[in-house]
């Protein structure tokens, strides 16, 4: 009777033990089983899951498929897809120098800008440049009306220099130099710009920019043409400059503006081969090789405007754009009827590479039953694509094996979380079993040793210093529950003790509201008169007092005042806070008006605190000698009055929670005279002006920060 328990915290004299019943044992029966339990349905789980996944992701990838093949189709078809199509193989080579592209269209209506915009742009052919310009070199796919070049771009100049008619000189003129190389052959035309009328229809006042004609000349090298030097029949050019300016807040006619230019070049290999008696072959097979230049000049020897072969362009559309729109490991065969299968175009989706999976892992995805019939069957289709050069035959192919490696791969990964969890189920098992419920059994018994014992009058030094007063309950909960209530009461005597602290420091404040009333009663008699400056500001002490210290405390004070909305000139009381802040020991208030007479809804005395609280802020923090500036703003239902200061910035972190109570900069120095800073003002800033309808921020600027009041205009 008289031996020791051997575990440590429980070694008390041992006690007669009673029989206890199966209710005592019944929790840790129902602990262990769900265990038990939780890790069989955690192993079930994830085999349904994992069924369920392979399930929907199946359903997925045939969306996705059908998706993918009508999106590629859709890219295919549209001018921009058709185009990388034809041009296939020059279109990797680099967008400089420029090679022309086969159109999808017959031919380009170089005449007009808007058709010719249009025509590059649903084409995608443009060549892009880091400084904004652009430019597209192409040639139909119609051999008659495509035996022509056509170069269509856009760049920035400032006001065009025409050239006159008949004038030899193109040194003082905006000019474009074009350079053609095929075949061993290469040609240079030199086109001065020629202004035309404006159009008519102008509207007076506005600035309708400038167009006119490229007119081609062959290019000798000069700066000057040669007297007997003609234009060149069939070289056609248009350039359009817009009269809007680059920069909105450039100043025409310095101003950059965007010019865009339409050029068709002649090409006398194109025109012999439609004449010759040997069959046409259509677009020419050496279209990849040419290489044409294009240079816009401006007046003088300065470096060019533009200049299609400066590094850094970024060509057009490409069939890579194409292959975006595929799944991972899903292929698409482009072939056309009549081809051969060696000239077949092959587009594959993104190479993924393949996770490594358990082999275990593999075959049980590949087990798992699917309800789709057709879901060991690869996914395929078949379209036809046509186009102004033929049919396409387009084939597609999915990839249902890596659907399934990937969802091996999913799973491994998963695998690894299945054994943790599992693991963890075993230590929590093993943690509450050897931590927990022989801790609660020795405790079990040991209360129940006490109750009897207590109940049979069994009372003596045995035992101890143990109190057991609480224990009780015929179960593990019912002997936990007497803790479960010491602590309870605890948090109850707490709690009662913080509510007598809160309400010592409410009849505090009350005392120190009426204490500070008594005088202030007696600075209202001495300053009663009405012109008397200090009439005022004991007006506003008043209401300050009776708000803070008058029901609550100052937080919840603040949130119950009842703030009256009149009517108020925000220009005049900005103008009489400006001239009489020196009266607040706060120089230098310098009110930018001009607004005129400006009425909104807001409360003079409680609008005159928020802005001295923000004047006192900004007074604080400004440097010697500077001023704070108001400034007034309105539109039709708001007006808003702006109080900026030069001086150190706000830290981000503390922009947005500076009108909570409470807070303030701890980085910023407390001037002298000043008490510590309790983060009040800002705070009934901000309660003051939603009472009254409207709202306060802050933000940093270059030099300062800026404090903007936004009120509901009233007329």
């Amino acid at each position: 009777m008289i031996k020791r328990l051997l575990r440590p915290g429980l070694e008390m004299p041992r006690l007669e033990m009673p029989r206890l019943g199966l209710p005592a044992f019944r929790l840790r029966i129902l602990v262990r089983s769900v265990f038990i339990l939780l890790a069989v349905a955690t192993v079930a789980l994830s085999v349904v899951l994992l069924r369920e996944e392979k399930e929907r992701a199946w359903q997925s990838y045939q969306h996705g498929f059908e998706r993918s093949q009508a999106e590629v189709m859709a890219r295919l078809r549209h001018p921009s897809g058709q185009l990388a199509l034809l041009n296939a193989g020059s279109l990797g080579q680099g967008a400089t120098p420029l090679a022309p592209l086969l159109l999808p269209y017959s031919a380009i209506d170089f005449d007009d800008q808007n058709k010719a915009q249009q025509a590059v742009e649903m084409a995608g052919c443009s060549v892009q440049y880091p400084d904004g310009s652009s430019v597209c070199a192409a040639i139909g796919n119609n051999p008659y009306a495509g035996g022509f070049i056509y170069i269509v771009g856009s760049f920035y100049a400032g006001e065009l220099a025409a050239r006159e008619r008949g004038a030899l000189d193109l040194a003082a003129v905006h000019r474009a130099r074009v350079t053609l190389d095929m075949r061993g052959t290469t040609s240079r035309w030199v086109a001065p710009f020629e202004a035309m009328a404006p159009a008519s229809g102008t509207a007076a006042g506005t600035s309708p920019g400038a167009r006119g004609r490229l007119t081609g000349f062959v290019d000798n090298g000069g700066e000057a043409l040669d007297a007997r030097a003609r234009p060149v029949r069939d070289f056609r050019g248009w350039l359009w400059q817009n009269g809007q300016c680059r920069d909105l807040a450039g100043a025409a006619p310095d101003c950059l503006r965007r010019s865009f230019y339409s050029i068709r070049l002649p090409v006398e290999l194109f025109r012999e081969a439609l004449f010759r008696k040997e069959r046409l072959v259509w677009p020419p097979e050496d279209l990849g090789s040419m290489r044409v230049r294009v240079e816009m000049l401006a007046p003088g020897d300065g470096p060019a405007l533009f200049d299609s072969n400066t590094p850094g362009a970024q060509p057009g559309a490409s069939l890579t754009e194409v292959t975006r729109s595929l799944l991972p490991g899903e292929k698409v065969q482009v072939r056309k009827m009549g081809d051969g299968e060696e000239n077949t175009l092959t587009l594959k989706g993104s190479e993924v590479q393949a996770e490594p999976s358990a082999p275990w892992l593999i075959r049980l995805v590949s087990w798992l039953p699917l309800d789709a019939p057709d879901a060991r069957t690869t996914p395929a289709g078949l379209d036809i694509l046509d186009t102004p050069t033929g049919n396409y035959v387009v084939s597609f192919t999915g990839n249902l094996r890596g659907l399934e490696q990937g969802l091996a791969a999913v799973a491994t990964r998963m695998s690894w979380y299945l054994g943790a969890m599992l693991t963890a189920i075993a230590l929590a098992w093993l943690i509450v079993e050897v931590g927990l419920l022989r801790r609660v059994t020795a405790l079990t018994r040991r209360a129940a040793a006490v109750s009897y014992n207590v109940q049979d009058g069994h009372i003596g030094p045995r035992l101890g210093d143990l109190d057991v007063s609480d224990l009780r309950g015929s179960d593990e909960l019912g002997i936990l529950a007497g803790g479960l209530a010491d602590l309870l009461q605890r948090v109850k005597d707490d709690i009662q003790r913080e509510q007598l602290r809160a309400q010592q420091e409410r009849d505090m404040w009350h005392a120190v509201g009426h204490e500070i009333m008594s005088p202030l009663q007696s600075l209202m008699v001495l300053h009663g008169g009405p012109g008397d400056p200090g009439h005022r500001y004991v007006q506003r002490m008043q209401q300050a007092v009776h708000v803070l210290y008058g029901t609550a405390s100052p937080a919840e004070a603040l949130q119950a005042a009842d703030v009256p909305q009149g009517r108020l000139d925000l220009d005049a009381f900005l103008r009489h806070v400006a001239d009489n802040a020196h009266f607040a020991g706060i120089v230098d208030v310098v009110y930018q008006g001009g607004a005129g007479t400006v009425i909104v809804r807001a409360d003079e005395f409680a609008l005159e605190d928020v802005v001295t609280h923000i004047l006192r802020n900004a007074d604080r923090y400004r440097p010697a000698g500077t001023a704070i500036t108001l400034t007034l703003t309105a539109s039709e239902s708001t007006a808003s009055a702006t109080l900026h200061n030069v001086g150190v910035t706000i830290a981000d972190e503390l922009l947005g929670r500076i009108f909570e109570l409470g807070v303030s900069d701890p980085d910023l120095p407390t001037p002298v005279g000043e008490g510590e800073h309790r983060g009040q003002g800002l705070f009934v800033a901000k309660t003051y002006m939603a009472k009254m309808g409207g709202t306060v921020n802050a933000r940093n600027t270059a030099d300062g920060v800026a404090f903007t009041l936004t009120f509901q205009r009233l007329g």
